[in-house]
């Protein structure tokens, strides 16, 4: 179902919506899948209990006023992977002022989702705000991978600020945000942050069996750690000099954490 696009002299607003639940027999249903302007969302093949679904930029964007949202909602019992077609590229637009560009998650009891977009690509001259929310219950199984990158080839970055918000029964266990770019706080490419690095990424993970058995707090990379969360989560950082080596760094920390 495709809705309709708001255009505002601020800039496009746009919303998109999924809710995936258990199908009573041993799939999963999407009833609802609801696209809108730049955001569409395209059901592809699952395997076997698990939907997929795929979010296509339909337009370029986001632009600088421009405010996108992506609901995503897993019923309990339902599994659903979420990817995207292509890398989402934040550009300068004619209209002043940043971008937005809001993810809201909820998970139920025995439902898993993983959110596995495709980069985030800062162009020189944009100044996006990115803000991601996730509610879990206890059961929840839950994979988001994130992954920004500072500029394409030889160009200077905009300003990025990201939020990332996890919630697990209704108790709040990560709350941090990271700005880089023009305008950004003193110190965002020093050594203390992303050293001189282009690539910046996040790796969350949810499991039952983490409140029983948590992830050591260890060095995966050369730049890249995990630490436990207060909750049965844990997070991987990662930086990385370009997108491919951050990929490849996410990658292996999944497949180490999920052993």
């Amino acid at each position: 179902m495709d809705g309709g696009v708001t255009t505002a002299l601020t800039g496009v607003r746009a919303t998109a919506r999924l809710v995936a639940r258990d199908d009573g027999r041993g799939g999963t249903a999407l009833p609802v899948l609801e696209s809108d302007g730049p955001l569409a969302l395209r059901r592809t093949r699952g395997s076997g209990a698990e939907a997929r679904v795929m979010l296509v930029g339909a337009m370029s964007g986001p632009l600088g006023g421009d405010h996108f949202t992506v609901r995503a909602e897993v019923q309990e019992g339902a599994r659903l992977h979420v990817g995207s077609a292509a890398a989402t590229i934040a550009l300068p637009g004619q209209t002043k002022g940043e971008a937005h560009y809001d993810v809201r998650l909820a998970v139920s009891e025995e439902a898993e989702l993983h959110w596995l977009p495709e980069q985030l690509i800062s162009a020189g001259g944009s100044d996006l705000y990115v803000t991601t929310r996730v509610d879990l219950a206890d059961t929840s199984r839950f994979v988001l991978r994130e992954e920004q990158v500072l500029g394409r080839v030889g160009e200077e970055p905009g300003r990025l600020s990201s939020r990332l918000v996890l919630r697990i029964a209704g108790r709040t266990v990560l709350d941090q945000e990271l700005t880089c770019g023009p305008g950004a706080p003193g110190g965002w490419d020093g050594p203390a942050v992303l050293a001189g690095h282009r690539a910046v990424g996040q790796l969350l993970l949810a499991r039952p069996e983490f409140a029983e058995h948590p992830v050591a707090a260890r060095q995966l990379a050369e730049h890249a750690v995990v630490v436990p969360l207060a909750g049965p989560a844990a997070l991987v950082s990662a930086v990385s000099p370009d997108a491919l080596r951050l990929r490849r760094v996410l990658d292996e920390a999944l497949a180490v954490l999920s052993a």
